[in-house]
């Protein structure tokens, strides 16, 4: 018996970053594989923008709640209401399989096949950024987790580099695949490009390590200009930048305008499991200039340069250098669009598709 595509999956996300991209990319793509995705979202509630561009998808219906995500502080009671919220969608609308972008909730009754994805992880980004493990109040975190994964029929991550360090941390898992993420092409545009530096993302995320750019920044030839969430989600903390034009959270049709005049990127991360401005950066035509970690060397090759993300001097003179140089300027740019073709979001909702239909094709039920 041939196994067809699912009618309906409900998918969970948080609003605050990069994953509601991805889920929303993974939703549209979906469309043409006759799939309505009923997505269950928490962390904060949609602002207006996500809101206009929910409306657009027509394959695709939220679910809003502002219940807490597990990395953030005390979310235990949190974390078991909206488990309760999901199993009772899951009653009510009935989907042919379940696709978590949130690790917690692996292991409810769900009844059905469920896919989890390792976006990112505490414990792997504080190995990365504090260089050290996570101390010990972050255990209830990783009984959790893993409970999460181990349930799962399926535990999907953004790069063989996270799956490795995923299962080193918290597994084995039953099945285990990597699929990398996508972005539309046709969303994205090379334009003339300017002198001017460009980096975008959480401002408040360590990881990011957008504040040795801005260090940096009156040491390179161009100015730099940031655009991104510049107020931590849990501390309230507003962290400030020197030397740089700083924009403020951008609309996405404002991010493409930026991208597409920018000649050069940069973003020196300590630790990115995928990087999904970046990809955008790269389908725009920019010069990329990133933290040298395995995730993004996976990803990248030879599309990009890359930078010690604990050498401020190792970040100056790169930039400073693609700024001289506009021949190797060029011949970044033509790689780093070209390598990015093979990040279109139609790759990724095939390889999701694929997974979704070997999960569903175990689950049939045995014929007398």
């Amino acid at each position: 018996m041939e196994v067809q595509h699912p009618s309906k999956i409900l998918m969970t996300a948080d609003t605050m970053g990069g994953v509601w991209t991805y889920a929303i990319e993974l939703s549209k793509a979906l469309s043409s594989f006759g799939v309505h995705v009923d997505l269950a979202t928490m962390g904060a509630p949609l602002n207006e923008e996500q809101h206009q561009e929910v409306s657009e998808i027509r394959n695709l219906t939220v679910h809003e709640s502002n219940f807490k995500l597990e990395w953030m502080d005390n979310p235990w009671e949190d974390l078991a209401k909206a488990g309760e919220w999901l199993l009772q969608l899951n009653e009510e609308i009935k989907p042919d399989l379940i696709h978590l972008n949130n690790m917690a909730h692996g292991n409810l009754s769900w009844g059905k096949p469920v896919v989890v994805v390792v976006h990112s992880c505490v414990l792997s980004w504080w190995r990365a950024v504090k260089g050290e493990e996570a101390p010990k109040e972050w255990e209830t975190y990783l009984e959790t987790v893993k409970a999460g994964l181990h349930a799962a029929d399926m535990v999907v991550a953004p790069t063989q580099s996270m799956l490795h360090q995923a299962e080193e941390l918290y597994g084995p898992f039953k099945q285990r695949t990597v699929i990398y993420n996508g972005r539309g092409q046709q969303l994205f545009q090379y334009a003339s490009k300017e002198p001017f530096v460009f980096s975008m993302g959480r401002v408040w995320d360590e990881a990011k390590n957008i504040g040795m750019l801005a260090h940096i920044a009156s040491d390179l030839q161009w100015p730099v200009y940031i655009a991104g969430d510049d107020k931590h989600p849990i501390t309230g903390e507003t962290i400030e930048l020197e030397n740089v034009h700083f924009l403020g959270q951008l609309s996405p049709k404002e991010v493409t305008q930026w991208l597409a005049r920018a000649s050069v990127y940069a973003l020196p991360a300590k630790y990115e499991p995928f990087g999904l401005t970046i990809l955008e950066a790269a389908m725009s035509g920019c010069a990329l200039v990133i933290g040298k970690t395995d995730s993004l060397v996976e990803i990248w090759g030879n599309a990009a340069k890359y930078v010690n993300p604990q050498s401020a001097d190792d970040l100056r003179d790169t930039i400073n250098h693609l700024i001289e140089d506009e021949f190797t300027r060029n011949i970044m740019s033509c790689r780093s669009m070209k390598r990015s073709y093979g990040y279109a979001s139609e790759h990724m909702a095939q390889d999701y598709s694929n997974i979704y239909r070997q999960l569903l094709r175990f689950k049939l039920p045995e014929i007398a």
